[in-house]
């Protein structure tokens, strides 16, 4: 190719733009360092997509786009703040137009998040937004994927099974007020309704100091200070992705009648720690069935909790409402293997002996700026994926029909 009188090697790439026309792009190899800087600009300009598609490579195969989508700024999941919560699954309808809803529900939350910020500053007021496999296929967002992200497959031990259910949107809204959550739920669920179904909603709260309804502290492991951003934020290791943070909930129902008649003595062999004062048992008194010498996997692989009870007299449905935002959801994967297949096999969590979970679900918590992004109708990333994505799972793995990521007009 002729490049101001120069001869230059290199790829020629297809781009759709958001009415489904098609330009080609020009990708100097990778020593043209100078007009390869120009390359998202190029691309990533307002209507245009982040869908590449390979047509001949004159030299190096394995040429880079490098990311600028690296100092992402997160949803708000690192937040300790917020007595009250509310979780709420949605589920799109099916043969309706949802991607102008979903790029307004994006510019909701940026807005929901901006005026709680001003209006309550110490409250904690946020609402954090996660996108399931299915809908993130459906509404054609970029490809390749988060590299974790996939619909949960159940996990079924010989007494215990790990459910898996469908969810497309998960909202975790929180604030010292319940006002300012119900006001939050309220203004999504009046633009979600047209186009979605509320398959899930839970009304937590926080129970005297941070303890589960059985009685128990919780989240006596999370992380603190600068390492909840190393375990609870996407880094290099999916560097189109980072500031992102996978996200999995299970709405456990608790049988309390079945554990309170358990003396204390026993009821702190389910959990491996004292009920009282939250003492850990040491490693000879605890038992290898317990909750914390299962779930407990090592200094290095660490999750962000923010569960909170809930319940409801009438219907006798007290339980726990486990939500765990992570970096990696292979740390997950493990704590709920060890849970209900066990270690060694047969050796399951006792806590599901009077804890059943009815839901599970993982999603993806993109960053606030891929939020922002898309509200604006530009590209939901400031990135283009490697060319080895050009050239391979990028196209088989779109949903959208033909391939392109319109994320200035979403597909339905």
């Amino acid at each position: 190719m002729e490049t101001a009188g120069t001869t230059v090697s290199g790829s020629e790439i297809g781009v759709f733009s958001s009415s489904g026309a098609r330009r080609n792009i020009y990708l100097p190899d990778k020593g043209d360092q100078a007009m390869r800087d120009r390359i998202p600009e190029r691309i990533c300009g307002a209507g245009s997509l982040i869908y590449l598609k390979k047509e001949t490579v004159n030299s190096q195969a394995n040429v880079d786009i490098h990311s600028q989508n690296m100092n992402a700024e997160p949803q708000n999941v690192l937040d300790y703040r917020g007595d009250n919560t509310i979780f709420v699954v949605w589920n799109f309808k099916n043969d309706q137009e949802i991607g102008a809803v979903f790029q307004r529900i994006c510019a909701l939350v940026i807005n929901l998040n901006n005026s709680g910020e001003t209006r309550f500053p110490d409250s904690g007021a946020t609402c954090v937004m996660g996108i399931g496999y299915e809908a993130w296929l459906r509404l054609g967002l970029p490809a390749p994927l988060p590299k974790e992200l996939t619909n949960f497959v159940p996990i079924a031990g010989k007494k215990h099974t790990a459910v898996a259910t469908r969810g497309d949107l998960h909202f975790h809204i929180k604030g010292s007020s319940s006002s300012i959550c119900y006001d939050m739920a309220a203004t999504l669920a009046q633009m979600l309704d047209p186009v979605a179904v509320s398959v899930e909603e839970v009304h937590g709260f926080r129970y005297w100091d941070g303890r589960s309804i059985l009685g128990f502290v919780d989240g006596t492991e999370n992380p603190k200070g600068e390492k909840r951003a190393f375990f609870g934020l996407i880094g290099d290791d999916d560097p189109a992705y980072k500031g992102g943070s996978y996200l999995f909930v299970q709405k456990y129902v608790h049988d309390l009648k079945a554990f309170k008649a358990l003396p204390v003595g026993e009821q702190e062999k389910v959990f491996g720690r004292s009920k009282e004062n939250d003492v850990e048992m040491s490693d000879e008194q605890k038992p290898s069935n317990s909750h914390i010498a299962l779930t407990n996997v090592g200094d290095d692989l660490k999750i962000i909790r923010d569960n909170l009870p809930f319940g409801n007299m009438s219907s006798n449905e007290m339980g726990t409402y486990f939500i765990a935002y992570m970096s990696t959801f292979s740390t997950v994967k493990k704590m709920l293997d060890n849970m209900f297949i066990g270690l060694p096999e047969g050796n399951y969590d006792r806590l599901l002996d009077f804890s059943t979970p009815k839901t599970g679900t993982l999603f993806f918590v993109p960053s606030a700026s891929f939020l922002k992004n898309i509200a604006s109708g530009a590209p939901a990333l400031e990135v283009i994926a490697s060319a080895a994505d050009v050239t391979g799972e990028v196209g088989s793995r779109p949903s959208s029909g033909d391939g392109s990521l319109l994320i200035g007009s979403l597909k339905k």
